[in-house]
């Protein structure tokens, strides 16, 4: 009910701090990585970051499907139901998290050996790969934990739990590789004692709810109905994200061939990079909750108001983030690593994706928008065509010809 605008501006802001944070929480370890251990331990931290968003963004996806599920629940009035979907989700967290860090340990010797990952980074990629599995579980249960706060409007508190998150991990980076001198191990460690109070300050919020969102450890289980809304939304959502992440290590493989400089360049620039998808993913997440809520209460037209805005702040807050990152990528390149030859090959993805990445936080946008409303498999679908195949037919045609 009421007006739209300043309604999601206060949802999607903490979402966009959130993002930020996400994202400083990712970037803390590249750069502490390239300005106190070495070039190649930046290069290993960069070059499995797409193995580990290929594992991550399934239980991401699979997190979607419960706040759309509960947000229609919310809009419904359908409190009983409420109560079925929070216990649900966090056993499919419990679950999905163990299994997916397990795979993840498993199997990442053969994929960092799949993506060619060279010889001089090789030690420290796995060390850090190996650590960022075992937080996976955590991870897990915080996406899963928020995206319930989200559901009924609450985007606060997800964004205090990361924030003290960010925190820790920073603090924890510098002693144990500055004090204690454990390099790349040091990292990933700080990784997992950060996830971990992620995970337990979300579960003590949801534990402290009123009504039907309040979470009884005692009671966790799962109820089929539920558990098959959330997977109808949600693996078609963590599939799209996954597929996107096999493009992307399927393109890590290839830079990969060109050096550690050039590895640690493409990190440092995807680390600045996915500051400008803070507007992508606040608002598309905004789309979602307000379309999923307006879709339970049977309210239509203002489903179609919801999109009218949400592409209204996407084209603003996306066209002035990307031209800035155009305008100051070296500075910002050089918070990563002041080797000249790392800067010049981090300013090749800058400049190229920046000044249109706005095209991207607008398709982001239609994604959430549709996912609100129930649709899943059609966004999924044409997402996969457009940003995986192409960029997979480009890899092994145009590229391939001319590296």
């Amino acid at each position: 009910n009421g007006p739209l605008p300043g309604k999601i501006l206060r949802f999607a802001i903490p979402l966009a701090l959130s993002s930020i944070l996400q994202q400083l929480l990712n970037s803390a370890d590249a750069s502490i990585a390239g300005q106190f251990v070495s070039n190649f331990s930046l290069a290993g931290i960069g070059g499995v970051n797409p193995v580990t968003a290929m594992f991550v963004n399934l239980f991401v996806g699979l997190s979607i499907g419960a706040n759309v599920v509960v947000a229609m629940h919310v809009g419904a009035g359908e409190f009983h139901s409420i109560k079925k979907s929070v216990h649900t989700a966090m056993t499919l967290s419990l679950i999905a998290g163990v299994m997916l860090g397990a795979a993840g340990l498993a199997l990442a010797p053969w994929v960092l050996d799949a993506i060619g990952m060279p010889d001089d980074s090789l030690a420290d990629a796995l060390t850090y790969v190996r650590l960022y599995f075992c937080a996976i579980p955590f991870l897990t249960i915080y996406n899963f934990g928020s995206a319930l706060l989200r559901a009924h409007g609450d985007a606060k508190r997800p964004l205090y739990a990361l924030a003290a998150a960010v925190v820790m991990n920073f603090v924890l980076d510098l002693v144990f590789v500055r004090l204690f001198s454990w390099g790349t191990a040091g990292i990933g460690i700080a990784t997992i004692i950060a996830a971990a109070l992620s995970a337990a300050i979300v579960v003590a919020f949801l534990m402290r709810e009123e009504g039907p969102f309040r979470l009884h450890l005692r009671e966790l289980s799962i109820s089929g109905p539920e558990l098959a809304g959330i997977l109808r939304i949600g693996i078609p959502a963590g599939l799209q994200s996954s597929m996107f992440s096999i493009s992307n290590v399927l393109i890590q493989s290839a830079i990969n061939s060109f050096g550690a400089a050039a590895i640690a360049g493409n990190t440092a620039a995807a680390s600045i990079e996915g500051f400008a998808t803070t507007v992508s993913n606040s608002i598309s997440q905004a789309a979602l909750t307000f379309s999923s809520q307006n879709m339970g209460a049977e309210k239509y037209q203002r489903v179609r108001r919801v999109l009218a805005v949400c592409l209204a702040a996407t084209l603003v807050g996306g066209m002035t983030l990307g031209l800035l990152i155009y305008a100051f990528g070296t500075p910002l390149l050089s918070l990563f690593n002041t080797d000249p030859d790392v800067i010049a090959n981090g300013l090749i993805r800058v400049s190229h994706n920046m000044p249109l990445y706005v095209l991207f936080c607008m398709q982001d946008t239609f994604v959430g928008q549709l996912r609100g409303i129930g649709y899943s498999l059609l966004p999924t679908i044409t997402s996969l065509s457009g940003i995986c195949l192409l960029r997979v037919v480009w890899l092994y045609t145009a590229f391939a010809a001319s590296p």
